[in-house]
């Protein structure tokens, strides 16, 4: 039996607040810091200014750290914020218990970072929503570890809806895929879900979309060619960046040449 894709759109109900912020009117690039664990918090910011270095315009958690004992997330926020510029946004993984959710994000907000990281779909979309309803004064980078549940197999929910539901929920950074064949959409799934960032939604803010999984400085350019956008995009670099010959403060440098040409 094939899969069922579902509806390509939806009319959704009015009522959910959709991103606080505007995306940006160009091609940005994001980078995660690496290794996802075992870095202590000066160690993670020692590595995120190297990210901002290279020009990154946004550096994130990985997905698989939260508030670890060897790396608490408050000490590692003062950290990062206090070794990178103020214009370069840094996202904290607050994925955790969802009774300390809200208090995490005010002390996160509150100790310098200028955006907060919530695994959407393993602590449950309504968090998203709960931070955006919030109104933290921070963007909301929504990754979709735990999607692939939800997306796979014979009666799996469309990629397309569920990126525009977390759009409505609050996302300002959309995940999409990727076209390197490291993440499991097809090419036409990522297009159709960097348009669900995108197109009108009941009045509701554009998203960012967000290309990530073996994403670096050699395919970026392709990666925003075959997307079918122009601006409101991301390129997020993970390990990749980190594998280029200067390191990743050269592998950062040359994404965003690659991207601005």
């Amino acid at each position: 039996m094939g899969r069922q894709r579902g509806p390509s759109a939806l009319d959704w109900p009015d009522g959910r607040p959709g991103p606080a912020f505007e995306p940006a009117d160009r091609v940005v690039v994001g980078a995660i810091v690496k290794p996802s664990l075992g870095l202590a918090p000066r160690e993670v910011a020692e590595t995120a200014a190297a990210l901002a270095r290279g020009g990154a315009d946004l550096i994130k958690d990985d997905e698989l750290l939260g508030d670890r004992d060897w790396c608490p997330l408050e000490e590692r926020v003062r950290a990062v914020t206090a070794a990178i510029p103020p214009e370069v946004r840094y996202a904290p993984n607050l994925s955790g218990s969802a009774d300390g959710l809200l208090a995490r994000a005010e002390r996160a907000v509150e100790l310098g970072a200028s955006a907060l990281m919530v695994n959407a779909f393993a602590q449950g979309l309504d968090a998203l929503r709960l931070l955006r309803e919030a109104d933290f004064g921070v963007p909301l980078f929504a990754h979709r570890v735990g999607a692939a549940l939800w997306l796979r197999g014979s009666f799996g929910i469309s990629g397309t809806v569920l990126a525009e539901l977390t759009r409505l929920c609050g996302g300002d950074y959309v995940q999409a895929g990727s076209f390197t064949g490291q993440v499991f959409d097809g090419e036409d799934e990522v297009r159709a879900q960097v348009a669900a960032c995108h197109r009108s939604l009941g009045g509701v803010r554009r998203s960012t979309a967000v290309l990530g999984g073996g994403v670096g400085p050699e395919n970026a350019a392709e990666q925003v060619r075959r997307s079918g956008a122009e601006t409101e995009l991301m390129v997020l670099l993970g390990a990749r960046a980190y594998l280029h010959p200067g390191g990743a403060e050269e592998g950062v440098r040359a994404t965003v040449e690659a991207v601005a040409r």
